[in-house]
């Protein structure tokens, strides 16, 4: 049976950090890459996990990419601190271990998340998978600073079950996590754009309310599918203010 590390990244997660190390307690070594937390997350997880490293934060991808080469073991687990590995998706990945494929060196995994308390069965959100099991030595992620993927030339397979997401904290926290990830996407977005014209002020940002709240059914979703395809709309609108706001030189 092939040996697996879990690795997960965290800042300020006290509130999760000891359920999460919990759901992934069958690893064979469990590794916290922390950026430097103020909030007790660095001090409890090297009560709970077998390494915890620190490095200065730059963004999701670069950060993700320095900690994959420090696993002890070839199989890594990446898992977020909001995100739970339940005992059905415990017993699949340990399944895979037990017989890998020789030319499959990752796997989607599928998520189930929850906001402002609901799980969301809609919204752009049913599908939501992101490849977290894969192989160490053949597997990294792109430089995207948002929605980052792992890219490889191997084989990418896929399992049934799927961890539980809990993205949502308090509104507040939210919509800082929305301007954080604005900012990043501005970066990734300006030199692809052109100029900055109505069209990405008020259409890019109607559609992707419409989408996300009509055609994507977030209506079924209640008070938090409305907020979701709010909030996709506003995120959109403050990529693009930002994009304007760098080629000014202003923040």
């Amino acid at each position: 049976m092939e040996k697996l590390t879990a690795l997960i990244p965290t800042g300020n997660e006290i509130h999760n950090i000891e359920e999460v190390i919990a759901s992934v307690d069958f690893a064979d070594e469990i590794m916290v890459v922390d950026s430097f937390s103020t909030d007790g997350t660095y001090e409890k997880a090297q009560t709970l996990a077998d390494v915890v490293l620190q490095r200065k934060f730059d963004y999701p991808s670069s950060q993700k990419n320095w900690a994959i080469p420090q696993a002890k073991h070839q199989w890594i687990l990446l898992v977020d601190a909001d995100e739970r590995v339940t005992p059905e998706l415990k017993q699949e990945i340990l399944d895979v271990l037990k017989n890998p494929s020789n030319d499959t060196v990752g796997y989607w995994i599928g998520r189930q998340n929850y906001f402002m308390g609901k799980p969301i069965n809609h919204s752009g959100w049913k599908n939501d998978k992101v490849i977290r099991l894969f192989k160490r030595d053949e597997c990294r992620y792109n430089n995207k600073r948002v929605h980052e993927e792992i890219t490889s030339d191997g084989n990418i397979g896929k399992l049934n079950s799927r961890f539980l997401h809990y993205t949502y904290t308090s509104f507040d926290n939210h919509i800082e996590k929305v301007n954080k990830y604005a900012w990043w996407r501005a970066l990734d977005y300006n030199e692809k754009v052109d100029k900055i014209t109505a069209y990405h002020f008020i259409v890019k940002p109607f559609w992707g309310f419409f989408k996300h709240y009509l055609l994507q059914s977030g209506f079924k979703d209640g008070v938090p599918g409305l907020t979701i395809a709010f909030l996709r709309s506003y995120s959109i609108f403050t990529r693009y203010l930002k994009i304007w706001l760098l080629r000014k030189g202003i923040k």
